[in-house]
Parts: C-alpha cells; structure tokens; sequence
C-alpha cells in the first residue's frame, strides 16, 4: 500500500469562484460582515451552491451563524447533479483543495459509514466534475479559519433517494447531528416552500413535491437533515429550523422567466 496522499482540486476555482487566495478570502470576509450571527451555534445550515456572485452574499447568512470555537467535524450533503447515484457516495481522496488552505477528510468517520455497506465509492472524475459540495468549501475553510487545523470534513454526495432511503440515511447520520462538535452543511438552490421546512415534517416536505414537482435540487440532503431531525426528535431533543436571507438570479417578470431562488438557513438545538 502507498501512502501517497490523494487531493481533489479545486476543479471550479477560476471559473465559479475566484483562484486567488486573498481576493476569495477578502470577498468571503466582506459578505460575512454584512450579516448577523443571531443563531450561532448552529448545530445545521442549509446554503445554496451557484457561483458566488449569485449566491456569496446569501450564503454567508448560513455561515455567519457557525462557530468554531465547538465545531470539530463538518458533513457536507451534496445532490448528484452528474451521475445517477440511488444510494450516497463517499470520496475517494484523503484531501479538498481549496484556494485558501487544504481541507482533511475524516477518516475515522468514513471508515464507520463504510462499514454499514449502505455507500458506494465517487470516482475522483465524479467528484471534481461535481459543484454541490466543492462550493461549501471556500466557506467552510473561511467560517473556520481561525481553528484551521482543528477539524475535518465529511463530504457526503447524497443521490436520488427513495423517501425509506432518507428516512435509513436520516437515522444513521442522526447520532452525528447529535453531537455539538459536528456541523451539518446541506447544499440546495431553491423554489419557493420555505415554511415546510422551518416545520421539520420530512413526511409534508415529500407531500409537497410530489404535489408541485418543485425542483429543489438539493431535496434529497434535504429530506436526509429533516429525518436525522425527526429521529432525534423522538428521543426528546429540541430544535427549531429558520431561513435568514433569501435571493434570485434574476427577476422573473414573465412565464418564459427562469430564475434560481437561494436561501440561507440554520438549525438551532435548545
């Protein structure tokens, strides 16, 4: 066995965000100055994953409320937006690269949801051909700057799953989001349906899409947060789920209009 240590490039640098290492940072810490930090700590956040000059000053709603002084250990849940994945998909490099400092995968906790056979393995072409996750990262690496060697990530590429799927997902990720040193990031760009998930009913936000065909297309980390919730629920904690900043790529001003929404939200446990 090589020990030789595997990287995944920063594959959207250049083109989604900027390359530069201080001009990404600067432009990271002018969107987190603007905002609040009135759900810190949050123990989840849901953010979009377009380009930042989209999304960047959305985004930074959710990453203003993380704290880094407790947080040790961040998941990041992705949809498949290339391959056709039913069940979730781990990486198969040892380290993220991003343009400000190299992020580390946490082994230990890889190693434990291998072991219950319910992932399969992402291709290094899989994984750099996907934005979901490598648009966290930046953020991820700047809301953590300041404890930069004291964490890992677990990134997560979650695919389209069966609602019994989410809810087996949602139970076995629901002891990590129990523990106060993990975080949960959950990439989605948005419609509109915010209230559904400030009630964290996975079994009404199913409900909801099957009824509109809404495309959510982060709906699967989605569904998969809202059931780890619910599980724990059961157990007596309590949580409450609201969204601070919502946006558009553009105006829709007619029907012939796309437009992608953005929202930025945070889980609190009480």
């Amino acid at each position: 066995m090589s020990n030789r240590v595997l990287c995944r490039e920063a594959s959207h640098a250049g083109s989604w965000y900027t390359a530069s290492g201080p001009q990404l940072s600067a432009q990271l810490e002018g969107w987190l100055s603007q905002v609040q930090s009135t759900k810190r700590p949050s123990r989840a956040i849901i953010a979009p994953h377009a380009g930042y000059t989209y999304c960047g000053s959305c985004a930074a709603h959710a990453y203003k409320q993380v704290d880094p002084s407790i947080t040790r250990r961040i998941f990041i849940l992705g949809p498949s937006h290339h391959v056709p994945l039913s069940r979730c998909a781990l990486s198969s490099v040892d380290i993220y690269r991003t343009p400000l400092y190299d992020l580390r995968i946490d082994q230990k906790v890889y190693a434990e949801l291998w072991k219950t056979g319910m992932f399969e393995r992402m291709s290094l072409q899989t994984d750099e051909d996907e934005h979901s996750i490598e648009m966290h990262l930046p953020y991820t690496a700047k809301a953590m700057e300041s404890h930069k060697d004291e964490f890992t990530i677990v990134p997560v590429l979650v695919g389209a799953l069966s609602e019994s799927k989410e809810q087996e997902f949602g139970k076995l990720f629901s002891k990590y989001l129990a523990d106060p040193s993990n975080l949960f990031v959950v990439s989605s760009d948005f419609c509109h349906w915010g209230n559904i998930i400030e009630q964290l009913d996975p079994v009404s936000f199913s409900n909801y899409l099957k009824k509109y065909h809404n495309t959510i297309c982060g709906r699967h980390p989605i569904g998969v947060l809202l059931n780890a919730i619910t599980e724990l629920q059961k157990n007596g904690m309590n949580m409450s789920f609201s969204f601070l900043n919502y946006a558009q790529s553009s105006q829709c001003r007619n029907w012939q209009d796309s437009s992608v929404s953005y929202a930025a939200g945070a889980l609190m446990v009480h």
